[in-house]
């Protein structure tokens, strides 16, 4: 009688467990799906003529980060999402950045990517580290809305544009990042 009590108790621990991560799952996807809209929201206040651009691309993404920098270390990570105008297909996305190099500050922000061909997509998709050296300047509230760094060429076919949406940062550095696929909610 224990054993059956305890294999019970077991299976509805399973069972629970799976339920909560899938909700847990679907919740994230809600968070990031916000997070994307509100990205392309700031930027088309900022720049009307970006929808129109980033509606004849291939593909686009957007990133929500949060990074800091201490002297001469630092990182960064986001989640997001990358849409295929072509195809309707949408990944959602993980980054990670480390950086090395003078700097101070800590700040949440927005990467949207232009992807304008379909091997940019692929590329972009894969997962390749890309470095890149920066130096910045940004600062930000958090309540009078977003401020643009400008777009960088990153890649063969793909453009960034930064958009610093809360905190100060000051920096020159080496860094490298890596955008990847969620495993967990692709």
């Amino acid at each position: 009688m224990k054993k059956i009590f305890v294999l019970a108790m077991m299976f509805l621990f399973m069972f629970s467990a799976t339920a909560l991560a899938s909700d847990s799952v679907e919740k994230q996807r809600q968070q990031i799906n916000a997070l994307h809209a509100k990205t392309l929201e700031r930027l088309y206040e900022k720049y009307p003529h970006a929808q129109r651009v980033i509606n004849q691309c291939y593909a686009y993404a957007t990133l929500s980060n949060t990074g800091i920098k201490v002297g001469l270390f630092g990182s960064s990570h986001g989640r997001g999402l990358a849409v295929n105008n072509v195809t309707g297909e949408r990944v959602y996305l993980r980054m990670e950045e480390q950086s090395v190099g003078l700097g101070l500050g800590v700040k949440e922000y927005d990467l949207v990517f232009l992807i304008n061909t379909r091997e940019a997509w692929d590329n972009f998709l894969i997962g390749k580290i890309r470095f890149a050296a920066s130096a910045e300047a940004a600062a930000n509230d958090g309540v009078t809305g977003g401020s643009i760094e400008g777009a960088e060429y990153v890649a063969p076919g793909v453009w960034v544009f930064q958009m610093t949406t809360k905190g100060v940062s000051l920096e020159a550095t080496l860094k490298g990042m890596k955008i990847f696929k969620n495993k967990k909610l692709n």
